[in-house]
């Protein structure tokens, strides 16, 4: 048995009970549920639809994610989630690169790194190099005005954490930004890299080894089994090209507004939700929610 989700932006609901019925029909689903009016709905289905992705493009257009997974075990006891442009809205090293004067140079390879056309950990390294110099106060600065939180995030791990899942948040990024994002969201641990120092300004080096796609993959491997539980136990999120590994290895990997390589390479496409499109693929009703920790 297989469950078909629709879902759009909360902020700007576009998805009529017509249209899920009438892809209801045309897919011979069992009977439709609203998991939230106007957001969010979902139908079982006997088999995969032939035509998933046509249809799936055709509902892009119309401001609609569409999913269609397993239905058996699509709750998931752990969530492992990627932090710059998935948990946060931004990407911190471009940050502090615009402090820095450097922004739009670092922001440009940031973008081919994520993209997958550069090897993550030399670029990492290569922009690392660049903020030599700048003031670690800097952090504080970017934490306290730059950083603003994709929405649904409070929602997503409160609600998880309440049904007894685990929350790891692992970064490319680095800890300074990690630590902030997990005690605020609520995650249960963290990983990410470690910008060096030299006095009170940053070195221009990342302490080795760096965290990127296959320590992602091996933080997935670790935790499940720190915690007994098996990868098809995981839902995990990301947007770029270094988390492809864990949305591969995951039960269930969500690519979250996600750079066009690496939409391509998941079933579980997500480009007008917000974070709370997780919730609404586990079967999660808005009713469901936890909205405070």
């Amino acid at each position: 048995m297989y469950v078909a989700t629709l879902l759009t932006s909360p902020s700007k609901p576009t998805l009529q009970a017509s249209l899920v019925e009438s892809l209801r029909n045309a897919w011979g689903g069992g009977v439709g549920e609203w998991l939230n009016p106007e957001i969010a709905a979902e139908f079982p289905l006997e088999t995969w639809p032939d035509n998933l992705w046509q249809v799936w493009d055709e509902l892009q257009a119309m401001g609609i994610d569409l999913a269609v997974q397993e239905a058996r075990g699509r709750r998931k006891h752990m969530l492992l989630a990627d932090m710059d442009s998935t948990m946060i809205e931004q990407e911190c090293i471009d940050e502090l690169a615009d402090i820095a004067g450097i922004g739009a140079h670092v922001a440009a390879i940031t973008a081919r790194a994520m993209n997958g056309e550069l090897n993550f950990e030399d670029a990492l390294r290569a922009r690392v190099a660049l903020l030599k110099g700048l003031d670690a106060g800097v952090i504080e600065q970017v934490i306290a005005s730059r950083i603003s939180f994709t929405p649904g995030g409070d929602a997503l791990i409160a609600t998880m954490k309440a049904h007894g899942a685990y929350a790891a948040l692992v970064s490319g990024g680095f800890t300074a930004f990690t630590a902030h994002v997990a005690q605020t969201l609520g995650f249960d641990e963290h990983r990410a890299n470690t910008l060096e120092l030299d006095g009170n300004a940053l070195a221009g080096r990342v302490a080795e080894p760096i965290l990127g796609r296959d320590a992602k993959v091996a933080a997935l491997h670790e935790i499940t089994a720190q915690l007994g539980l098996a990868k098809t136990d995981v839902i995990a999120v990301g947007d770029g090209a270094n988390d492809l590994g864990m949305l591969k290895a995951a039960g269930a990997g969500v690519a979250l507004h996600a750079k066009p390589v690496v939409a391509a390479e998941c079933d579980l496409r997500i480009n007008h939700g917000d974070l709370t499109a997780l919730l609404y693929l586990q079967g999660y009703r808005v009713d469901d929610f936890v909205t405070d920790r």
